[in-house]
């Protein structure tokens, strides 16, 4: 067996194995025995068809398949031996191999092998870039303080309504004249909030209302004819509430209002742990530092972009094996889809995807199995935290996280994130950089798309041999 590699040009190489009987005839022997002890066929006992017929039937199939086998091996090895930057996969060269049929005993395969193009991609000191850190106004603490104290307010029973206060009664229907309706809609333990109708002055016939205040008011007009909104109110059906018109008296029951919790020790101690803080001055500072801190993603994450779009400006266009790559694309492609159309938007996010592979070996950065579960664990510990829970055992988060880690999609999100990660940490060391204090809304419309630009197209794909031979030994 012979397998060479000549370059076509310095992005494009043509890989070719030549087979002899020798390199396979012994495989193949095997497999054809294999086959003839389950084959089955009529006139002969299982494992008993003559071995001449079952190579006269499926000797082709079989030799095709075993080479292809060997071939697999070969290339991808080769590939991997010899450092070969490749992107997509092989694809065979149609042209090279005319003129040859399996019934040859001697065979040579010709593979198309697009390569990486050569660029540097070195960042230094002498590399300036912008660092945009988000602004952590008294207003972002106001508001985080606040959803601390409404998760841990509590209903109170009161004497007199007030806005957005709950009620709770009996809630009969009227006949025309204003009296009961005789088999009309009675609710005998019903609840509800006037502030949440969509009429304003039926709001307000509740204003001042206490135990045993009968107000008279209209569902429909108070939801404006929500059949969904009436029929949970009613207790009916959705279609028996959009043909309700009817007024109703609702006799007042029970009265309640939401108080916010208040800023305590005991609030302190919920969200930081036991004494972390003591003032409420020391607990504002510190929602103040953690948000600064939630917000340092944010700005690695925009760091990224910017980096991808000073180096792509720097490196200038590449070359590439367009017309391969294109018909990698093609066999990869959903039916119908436009390659020519959608090309130049794939070799520019395979741009990037290779000035990013080449900044990560530059920085030698390697993504461990701790390095997954902590990106679960900052993951799940973030969810928590939007529900105002800051201490979590650590034996919580890691009952979460591994759930997380159970599905494939989810764990290649996270070592993608791992990656950008450590890549960001690596640049902010290498690069000058600077910083920029935005607010919010002004960061926010650094992320806004420009006139011109489209939705990202289908990436080109990029396939070294070292992900084959992973995907090889699954």
């Amino acid at each position: 067996m012979k397998v060479s590699f000549e370059n076509v040009s310095k992005v494009q190489g043509l890989l070719t194995v030549s087979l002899e009987k020798s390199d396979y005839q012994e495989s193949l022997e095997k497999s054809l025995k294999e086959y003839r002890k389950k084959a089955s066929m009529p006139g002969f006992r299982p494992g008993m068809v003559p071995m001449g017929l079952i190579q006269k039937m499926y000797g082709k199939a079989i030799k095709a398949e075993e080479i292809n086998k060997i071939l697999q091996d070969k290339v991808m090895g080769y590939i991997k031996d010899n450092n070969i930057d490749m992107l997509g996969e092989p694809l065979p060269n149609d042209e090279k191999e005319q003129g040859q049929s399996m019934d040859d005993d001697n065979l040579t395969f010709c593979f198309d092998i697009a390569i990486a193009p050569e660029f540097d991609a070195t960042l230094t000191k002498d590399d300036t870039l912008t660092y945009y850190q988000i602004k952590v106004t008294d207003e972002m603490v106001d508001g985080q303080v606040n959803s601390y104290t409404q998760r841990n307010g509590k209903y109170d029973k009161v004497d007199e309504y007030k806005a957005n206060d709950m009620m709770k009664g009996k809630l009969v229907e009227l006949d025309g004249n204003g009296a009961v309706k005789e088999g009309g809609i009675v609710v005998e333990d019903t609840a509800l909030m006037p502030e949440y109708f969509a009429e304003d002055s039926i709001k307000e016939l509740f204003n001042g209302a206490k135990n045993g205040t009968e107000v008279r008011f209209n569902p429909a007009a108070a939801y404006k004819n929500n059949a969904v909104q009436l029929s949970s109110l009613l207790s009916c059906s959705k279609e028996d509430a959009e043909k309700c018109t009817s007024d109703f008296c609702f006799t007042v029951s029970e009265i309640t209002r939401y108080t916010p919790g208040e800023i305590n020790q005991e609030l302190f101690d919920q969200v930081f742990g036991k004494d972390a803080v003591k003032s409420e001055k020391e607990f504002r500072d510190k929602i103040r530092t953690s948000l600064e801190q939630s917000f340092v993603p944010d700005s690695d994450y925009k760091l990224l972009l910017d980096v991808r779009e000073y180096l792509t400006a720097r490196i200038g266009t590449l070359e590439f094996a367009d017309e391969l790559l294109k018909r990698i694309l093609r066999e990869n492609s959903k039916e119908g889809e436009d390659i020519e159309e959608t090309y130049p938007k794939s070799i520019e996010e395979l741009t990037w995807h290779l000035i990013k592979e080449k900044l990560v070996r530059a920085n030698d950065i390697k993504i461990e199995e701790e390095d997954v579960k902590e990106q679960a664990r900052e993951a799940t510990r973030a969810q928590f935290a939007q529900y105002g829970m800051m201490q979590v055992p650590d034996e919580i988060l890691d009952n979460y996280s591994k759930e997380m880690l159970k599905k494939r999609e989810t764990v290649d999100g996270l070592v993608n994130r791992a990656v950008e990660t450590k890549l960001s940490a690596a640049i902010k060391k290498q690069v000058t950089l600077k910083k920029k204090s935005v607010s919010m809304e002004d960061f926010n419309k650094l992320f806004e798309p420009k006139s011109d630009e489209k939705k990202p197209a289908r990436k080109a794909t990029r396939k070294t041999a070292k992900k084959a031979e992973a995907e090889e030994e699954k």
